[in-house]
């Protein structure tokens, strides 16, 4: 699976994780792990992060 797939499959699952009932410390957490999700897609779409191998 590549990183992007594996990343959207992260987020659909912390999605639906958010739309069942959580208390505040699990939303919080989900939405800390969204975001870091978030940033990850925008690196891999603008070509900041370097392709497994070309480092």
């Amino acid at each position: 699976m590549s990183a992007v797939a594996n990343l959207l499959a992260r987020k659909q699952s912390l999605l639906e994780r958010l739309q069942s009932r959580t208390g505040p410390n699990e939303r919080e957490e989900i939405e800390r792990l969204l975001a870091q999700i978030e940033t990850a897609l925008n690196l891999l779409e603008s070509g900041d992060v370097a392709a497994p191998g070309e480092e």
